[in-house]
């Protein structure tokens, strides 16, 4: 399913090359949603003229007057001259857009080595931990933390709080401090760059209440996408048997543990489904489309998704139908559980199913992030640059594409729930899955509607989460843009 938009993307740069471009081997993302653009890389090796800023400025002007999806709202007055960077060029370029909350940080400039790295097994360095802050108390808790990285066998795991960084035991810093005084990027600072080898000292307080020191350093490690001990399992809620998947990132490597999810889903006979979005900000369009698959074995031939590109490129919109997948559901309600950093592929999936289960669906936790764009990779290889441009919308069977303030606005039921950090992700007794399960049990007379602003009065008396927020830096790396909260 979908393979014309796959290979779509491996001829995008040819158009390119009087300019400069070389052959384009990013597939088609949806990622990017809560998060600004990157830095370009410096991969490879670069010519002085080939990759001189000037030159590098053309083609990204080059990628935008060509492909980009909203064309009448690029400000063609900017002067390249009067920008120091790639990325500063281009958010001048698309500011009209931007204005318009229909780029959001979504057209960027990033690595093409680490970018591969990250699609094709989740690569990056880092302590292997999705951070969280709330705004109110200046406090910063673990919201996810990932089996195979540099940091989970330290202690660190959801519901854990950071009370002091440092770069060693004697130069620890308080949390509340730095936050009080720099912001949330006072705490992206401290804690280092991606690289391997970069050490932190930490005091944290445990879900027990008790206090350790600990130091971690960064390490690669690839991220498991599903994750082994929560990221697809089977609730039992009084006797009936409830299917549960938490996708953390849409990445190739989640292809495998999503398969075996629902062939296990579709051996227990299970027709009621939660999935779980709630920090996922995108990716691959391909692996979107398996998630349909996977959901839609009453729907095999119908249409799934539709891509719509600028005017000019109407050739290439198309249509992607449901596929049969030897693994697939014929689910009859699913609860999405979504927060603000859920964003593109995540709403993707949600939208497309809109049509076909209407008020057997529902939107659980908050309202999302506002991405029903999508982005194509042209790069210029010889410098490590991958221009990701936004160039195409998608849009659900009924055309309903329309989603930029968030899905709760097209969701036909939504329900509002706190993010409960107190409890694992998958436990029924966490917040947003105990109200996913109450929708799936009772339908929307047990939810109450979610609002534009989110959930007020939080309950939970360690943090007040409606005024959470993803921790992300300025200018994430490739995986925090897909991941956002990864550090």
């Amino acid at each position: 399913m979908g393979i014309g938009r796959n290979l779509l993307s491996i001829t995008l740069a040819a158009s390119l090359v009087a300019c400069g471009g070389g052959d384009s081997g990013g597939s088609p993302i949806t990622g990017g949603g809560a998060t600004g653009g990157g830095g370009g890389g410096t991969g490879g090796t670069p010519t002085p003229t080939a990759c001189s800023l000037s030159a590098r400025q053309d083609f990204a002007f080059a990628v935008l007057d060509e492909w980009y999806l909203f064309p009448d709202l690029i400000d063609r007055t900017v002067q390249k001259s009067a920008h120091a960077s790639v990325q500063s060029y281009l958010d001048a370029l698309v500011a009209p857009a931007r204005a318009q909350s229909k780029d959001r940080g979504f057209t960027y400039i990033t690595s093409i080595e680490e970018e591969n790295a990250f699609f094709s097994s989740g690569s990056s360095a880092g302590f292997g931990i999705r951070l969280g802050y709330d705004t109110g108390a200046n406090r910063v808790f673990i919201l996810e933390a990932f089996e195979n990285a540099p940091a989970f066998p330290q202690g660190f795991d959801r519901g854990v709080e950071i009370l002091t960084v440092g770069t060693s035991a004697g130069t620890l810093e308080s949390i509340q401090t730095i936050m009080a005084n720099e912001g949330p990027q006072g705490v992206v600072n401290r804690l280092g760059p991606s690289d391997p080898g970069v050490a932190r000292t930490f005091d944290i307080r445990l879900n027990d209440g008790t206090q350790q020191q600990v130091s971690v350093s960064k390490a690669e490690y690839p991220l498991d996408p599903v994750s082994d001990r929560y990221g697809a399992k089977v609730i039992n809620d009084g006797g009936k048997l409830v299917g549960y998947i938490n996708l953390r990132t849409f990445i190739d490597s989640a292809d495998q543990d999503l398969r075996t999810g629902f062939a296990d889903f579709r051996a227990q006979g299970i027709t009621e489904v939660i999935v779980d979005f709630r920090y996922n900000g995108g990716g691959l369009v391909r692996i979107a489309e398996l998630m349909g698959d996977l959901m839609g074995r009453d729907n095999v031939g119908q249409v799934f998704s539709r891509t719509t590109l600028r005017p000019s490129k109407a050739s290439e919109n198309e249509s992607t139908l449901f596929g049969t997948n030897v693994s697939a559901i014929a689910p009859t309600k699913i609860a999405f559980i979504g927060r603000g950093g859920t964003a593109s592929a995540s709403e993707l999936v949600t939208n497309s199913f809109i049509p076909y289960l209407g008020n057997n669906m529902a939107l659980v936790g908050a309202n999302t992030f506002g991405k029903p764009v999508g982005q194509f990779g042209f790069d210029k290889a010889e410098c490590d640059d991958r221009i990701r441009a936004v160039t195409f919308k998608t849009e659900n069977a009924d055309g309903q594409g329309e989603y930029f303030t968030g899905l709760a606005s097209v969701v036909p039921n939504t329900c509002a729930a706190e993010d409960d950090v107190t409890a694992q992700l998958g436990d029924p007794a966490e917040a947003s899955v105990a109200r996913a399960l109450s929708f799936l049990r009772d339908g929307a007379a047990s939810c109450t509607a979610i609002t534009g602003t989110g959930l007020t009065g939080a309950q939970n008396e360690r943090i007040n989460l409606d005024r959470r927020q993803l921790l992300q830096p300025d200018r994430p790396t490739a995986a925090q843009r897909e991941v956002p909260g990864l550090f």
